[in-house]
């Protein structure tokens, strides 16, 4: 069975967990929040403002004095980081000399007084390069710092791990199961050509089609899915299938399974035995621009902790929602 690899992490930077930029030093050159975009940067040839030349990402004018420039972000959902990337695209003689990351977790706005941890010491930084660094600290964190020394531009920070729901209260909630604010992350899908499958786990409606997942045309008689595992198990009483954006584009039909797995089964088996899991929707048609809820019993009589979704031939879909009760 093809399939895409997958690190089964993400990225807790990302706005839509609610990540925010709380306190920087100075974005003379560049918004300090730019360093958080989920779009890959880009370079504007000729654009300048009132400060000097746009660029995309966090930008400190030339310090001409003793210290460093910092930011401080604020995870939207605490967790563990495993990497890290440091990109400093298109920042070529205005990149920093080097970085470090420290961290801490606090249940208030850190102070003077707060106890970092770095979790990364000062490295080297290359000028339009992606840098990427492994974390050996797994502590769970929700407030970050990124040095730079002394001064300069970086376009991106992603901090690549998994939410710790042990530190998120859940019990006895209705939540969507399948939300990437609640843990759930892709291990497995067959094509993603125009749009990511991490996608449609994201919360809210779709911004358009390129926030959603949508595979390439297949031309045969072969059909495209994705597999979800959630961050914690629980009992689902409604599904949406959502194609909003998809108009000329959606898939014909969907179904979807679901199983009841171990934490520690290895991806690629997980997958290879997919096909066998239990109905919980067979196959469907679906609609253009379309919220489609589905409810019945078959839903509320089992816990589940992974779901595949089928789409029959191809296409788009924005977003995948399954509400349920929390079961530990």
């Amino acid at each position: 069975m093809k399939q895409l690899k997958f690190k089964n992490t993400v990225n807790l930077a990302e706005p839509k967990f609610g990540s925010k930029v709380i306190y920087k030093t100075d974005q003379f050159f560049g918004a300090a929040s730019r360093i958080l975009s989920c779009q890959k940067p880009i370079f504007k040839e000729e654009v300048y403002d009132s400060h000097g030349k746009w660029m995309d990402g966090w930008e400190t004018r030339r310090k001409r004095k003793k210290g460093h420039d910092y930011l401080i972000i604020k995870l939207g959902r605490p967790g563990k980081i495993f990497d890290v990337d440091i990109d400093t695209a298109y920042f070529s003689g205005n990149q920093p000399s080097q970085a470090s990351l420290q961290a801490c977790y606090s249940k208030n706005k850190p102070t003077k007084k707060i106890n970092w941890k770095t979790i990364l010491k000062k490295k080297s930084l290359s000028p339009d390069k992606n840098h990427n660094f492994k974390i050996k600290n797994h502590s769970t964190f929700n407030f970050i710092k990124l040095n730079i020394f002394p001064d300069g531009g970086v376009a991106r920070l992603k901090l690549n791990g998994k939410v710790d729901l042990e530190r998120v209260n859940l019990k006895g909630k209705n939540i969507n199961l399948t939300s990437i604010l609640n843990g759930s992350t892709i291990i497995g899908c067959n094509n993603e050509h125009f749009g990511k499958a991490e996608n449609v786990l994201s919360p809210g409606v779709g911004a358009n089609m390129g926030d959603g997942w949508e595979t390439r045309r297949s031309r045969g008689k072969n059909f495209d899915w994705i597999i979800i595992k959630f961050g914690i198990s629980g009992i689902i009483n409604k599904l949406e299938i959502d194609t909003h954006h998809f108009k000329g584009n959606y898939p014909d039909s969907f179904s979807v399974q679901s199983a009841l797995l171990p934490n520690k089964m290895k991806s690629k088996k997980i997958v290879s035995n997919s096909t066998k899991w239990n109905l919980l929707v067979g196959k469907t048609k679906l609609k253009p621009h379309k919220k489609h809820s589905f409810k019945n019993k078959t839903f509320k009589k089992n816990k589940v902790n992974y779901l595949r979704l089928n789409i029959f031939p191809d296409g788009g879909i924005s977003r995948i929602r399954a509400f349920g009760q929390v079961v530990k």
